[in-house]
């Protein structure tokens, strides 16, 4: 019989479900599913079926995410989870789900502390603390496997047939049959809040919730937040989305150039992998124990090694009790009681004092159970007891036990300490309808603001910034950066006004420090704008031609120029003037509109795209002939302007490229690694290039980006 369909629901984030007589089967889980599922009739499915891709490299995301639904067919239907796949990916998941569920197979954490003899079991039982959690169980308790073998798998009298192209076939007992795609389109689904009416411009401390609730809740944002300090914002366990959402909300991702990733739960660093696949490398602290526990995870999800993952980040690897200062901050770790290894901290910031508690069990009775039953010394119970609830602001979980605090013991903390407590992770309907605890508020219009005396060094901080976002001017030798300070005016505009008029003399570089403006070019294919962090108005500068073009304030901005003849001896002889130099010389409609419109490069930020237009270098006319040759050494990637070019491997061809499309693959040019594929031209075609060493550079600065286009 025919496939006939199409016989599924498709999911709101999602993936597929297919109905059958021992319940819906899954076919894919992208994050969050389980919210969609659990407002069906069917409910959260026990069998789920992995799909031909596990890993949407776009979008940064898992698209084979069943660990909360093994949690809460486990904990709340007390079931089993089945998982369908092929041998590859049950040893993949089975690598993910030990990390989520049970913590690192091996677990050494005298990496991170001070001290070697501060990590004993002896002294610190965190082994003995998952293992309580633990409770005996292993992987056949919450879940079994069935393997597709010659493509085809067997449940339960439905036959389930997969193609390495296809759709998936099931074909019930009956001889119906139902075709079902195989790979999948996510729809992120998060709530919005209010759009700010102006980019956001951050404080010296406030704190916005990302997300107030956990995963089992389909009404609201899964947790996580972000800690603005001194004008920076860095991410606490971001939940899945939240740039998107960031964006939407009106503020520039830029702003935030640091998370704090406390666990591996899929709750807690699916944001965090989204993050790193952004613009420029981003700083991740937390303890060696955790960053391993999360790159095996997502090596076992991309397929990409440890090592490659773990290029990708600035790790700042954190001491238990020790200090470490960030923006300004003084933060010091601790270890939480949860079911695998989980950090929360303490934090001073000029007259303030924060707490977050992470995922963590405070229930005094719990304490008490694992001291007598000798799971906890009692080094550690007093540890456990002396929480510091003596801080001026208290972020803390809230959950189901025995992984997570009660409500009712933070509701019969003294009032004093309640009015300081705002409550996360938990759902609304759960909370206390009468009390004076605070339920986190989703959204950048309920941030909240703390009064913070002002630093002394607030002025020369704010220029610093400057500074270190520009990767061009990250490597300054001292002297200039003491230049730079001299140098520099503070300008603001408001929404409307026109900043540089086209025709007029080039006085002034602009670098923004908030807002964004645009570029009005009618040569254009899309509106060209540039956010936080970004410069323009260099062209004239250089080369003495009027401006090109009108740029206009698409908000209120605030920009810091420099003066003409001050700009030009500040960049004499540094990179900066030889990337502006290129940048003058190919910057033109042309060029940003083959970025803009390219499949792989609109995937670029437009600062990204900037920097991609500073080098490159114009081949001209390409006669027919190979370009580059399997297995010959890479030395520079090619773009196509005009033309068509062929891919073939082994002899057969495979595709054809067009305008907006590269040749080779940045990584290998970087690694010297000798070409996969051969790309050859039947008809004369016009490339630009790009060389080796100028690839590397945008490659150490914006890793994820690379890694997308490499996936």
């Amino acid at each position: 019989m025919e496939p006939s369909g199409p016989d599924y629901i498709t999911l709101r984030r999602g993936g597929y479900l297919v109905s059958t007589d021992f319940g819906s089967v899954q076919f894919g889980a992208p994050p969050e599913t389980i919210k969609d599922t659990m407002t069906l009739p069917c409910g959260v499915p026990q069998y789920f079926v992995l799909p031909a891709t596990m890993f949407n490299w776009i979008r940064g995301t898992s698209l084979a995410e069943v660990e909360f639904p093994l949690y809460f067919n486990f904990f709340f239907k007390k079931r089993k989870t089945y998982l369908i796949g092929t041998p590859e990916q049950l040893k993949r998941m089975h690598a993910v789900l030990q990390e989520s569920l049970f913590g690192p197979r091996l677990l050494d954490i005298c990496g991170d502390f001070p001290e070697q003899e501060a990590c004993t079991e002896s002294v610190f039982p965190l082994k003995r603390e998952l293992d309580y959690f633990r409770n005996g169980l292993s992987f056949a308790d919450l879940l079994q496997t069935f393997t597709f073998q010659d493509d085809a798998v067997e449940v339960n009298g439905l036959t389930i047939r997969r193609s390495d192209s296809g759709p998936f076939t099931v074909q019930f007992a009956d001889g119906r049959t139902v075709s079902v795609p195989s790979t999948l389109d996510y729809s992120p689904t998060y709530r919005i809040g209010e759009r700010l009416s102006e980019p956001y411009r951050p404080p010296l401390f406030s704190i916005t919730c990302l997300g107030p609730s956990h995963g089992f809740d389909p009404e609201e944002n899964t947790s996580g937040y972000i800690i603005w300090l001194n004008h920076h914002g860095i991410m606490v366990d971001p939940p899945v989305n939240s740039t998107e959402w960031l964006e939407a909300s009106n503020v520039n991702p830029k702003l935030i150039d640091s998370i704090i990733l406390t666990h591996c739960h899929a709750d807690h660093d699916a944001g965090t992998f989204q993050k790193i696949l952004e613009e420029g490398k981003v700083t991740v602290y937390t303890t060696e124990t955790v960053l391993y526990s999360f790159l095996r995870k997502y090596s076992a999800l991309s397929g990409e090694p440890v090592a490659a993952l773990h290029k990708m980040i600035h790790f700042v690897p954190i001491k238990i009790g020790a200090p470490v200062f960030l923006h300004g901050g003084k933060f010091q770790f601790f270890y939480s009681l949860h079911s695998i290894p989980t950090l929360g901290f303490k934090m001073a910031f000029q007259n303030q004092t924060f707490v977050y508690s992470s995922d963590h069990n405070n229930d005094p009775a719990v304490h008490q159970k694992l001291l007598d039953t000798g799971v906890i010394t009692k080094t550690r119970y007093d540890e456990l007891r002396n929480f510091p609830w003596d801080s001026k602001v208290i972020y803390h979980e809230s959950g189901v036990p025995p992984l997570h605090t009660p409500i009712k013991f933070l509701d019969s903390l003294p009032e004093s300490i309640k009015k300081k407590v705002v409550v996360y992770h938990i759902a609304k309907k759960d909370f206390p309808p009468s009390t004076s605890l605070t339920l986190a508020t989703f959204g950048m219009e309920n941030t909240r603001t703390f009064k913070t005396k002002t630093p002394v060094y607030e002025p020369v901080y704010k220029l610093l910034n400057i500074l270190k976002h520009l990767d061009f001017f990250s490597d300054l030798p001292l002297a200039k950066v003491q230049e730079f300070i001299t140098i520099v005016e503070e300008e603001r505009y408001s929404r409307g006004d026109t900043i540089i008029r086209k025709d007029t003399v080039g006085d002034k570089f602009f670098i923004i420090y908030s807002g964004s403006v645009s570029i009005d070019n009618k040569g254009f294919a899309a509106k060209k704008v540039f956010g936080t962090y970004e410069y323009f108005g260099e062209l004239s500068l250089l080369t003495g031609q009027k401006r090109v073009a009108d740029i206009v304030a698409e908000t209120d901005v605030v920009v810091y120029t420099i003066a003409r003849d001050r700009f030009l001896h500040f960049i004499a002889g540094t990179e900066f003037e030889k990337t502006l130099k290129r940048l003058a010389k190919n910057r033109n409609s042309d060029t940003w509109n083959m970025l803009s419109e390219s499949k792989f490069f609109k995937l670029c930020s437009s600062y990204q795209k900037t920097w991609l237009e500073s080098i490159l270098v114009p081949l001209g006319e390409v006669k027919p002939g190979v370009i580059l040759k399997e297995g010959d050494p890479t030395e520079r990637i090619f773009l196509v302007k005009d033309g068509a070019v062929d891919v073939s491997k082994g002899g057969k061809l495979l595709f054809t490229l067009g305008p907006g499309d590269f040749l080779g693959a940045m990584q290998k040019v970087a690694d010297r690694e000798p070409g996969t594929h051969t790309f050859s031209n039947d008809k004369s075609v016009t490339l630009y290039y790009l060389e080796r060493e100028d690839v590397m550079a945008f490659a150490s600065r914006n890793p994820g980006i690379v890694m997308k286009l490499s996936n």
